[in-house]
């Protein structure tokens, strides 16, 4: 366990090299892509890269999406907020009786009371699992819809691999040339709007 973090630095390292050596023994290829080729190896390995930030802001249903999902925390935060006014009415009821309760009412009060404030987290708590809940599933369709395009684009396309590049990913190089972005974005919209 000790060596785990050495082991895999030398493995980092090595394939790095090997890395190295493809893209500085192909050099004709590399002088082909200042061309504006696609960027293949020797052996047709391509890679290609979609932005998920642009997707997030310009996929119609995405954005749709998070409007189901921002209404759908409105209306929770409403609900929530009707029912602590009515909870509020209730405590300010009982302020303005205030001495002249019974010990009685006043005890009956104060049960009223834990049981409105253990309504009102209950409720909150089952409607943020709803929130959570049907926000997960918006994802995870967004998700399939994605990766179900992606599926029948890459038929016609051949690449290996297939990135989201995030802004808080571990790339910290990309190169236009690999960017399929625009062609994501229109396949999908295109697709959505049909549905609709």
């Amino acid at each position: 366990m000790k060596y785990i973090s050495t082991i895999l630095s030398v493995i980092a390292l090595a394939l790095t090299g090997v890395l190295f050596f493809q893209q500085s023994h192909h050099g004709d290829q590399l002088r082909k892509l200042a061309d504006g080729e696609k960027k293949t190896s020797g052996n047709g390995f391509k890679i290609a890269y979609f932005d998920m930030d642009t997707l997030e802001a310009h996929y119609d249903y995405f954005r749709d999406a998070q409007a189901t999902v921002k209404g759908k925390e409105n209306a929770m935060n409403m609900e929530l907020s009707s029912l602590d006014r009515g909870n509020q009415k209730k405590v300010e009821a009982w302020r303005q009786k205030g001495n002249t309760m019974t010990p009685a009412e006043s005890e009956q009060a104060q049960q009223e009371y834990q049981s409105m404030q253990q309504a009102f987290q209950s409720r909150k708590s089952a409607l943020e699992q709803e929130l959570y809940k049907n926000t997960e599933d918006l994802k995870t369709n967004i998700r399939r819809k994605i990766e179900d395009f992606v599926k029948d684009y890459n038929k016609q396309k051949g690449y290996s691999f297939i990135f989201a590049y995030d802004p808080s990913s571990f790339i910290y190089y990309k190169d236009t040339l690999y960017n399929i972005t625009p062609d994501l974005l229109d396949g999908l919209n295109a697709a959505y709007k049909k549905k609709s």
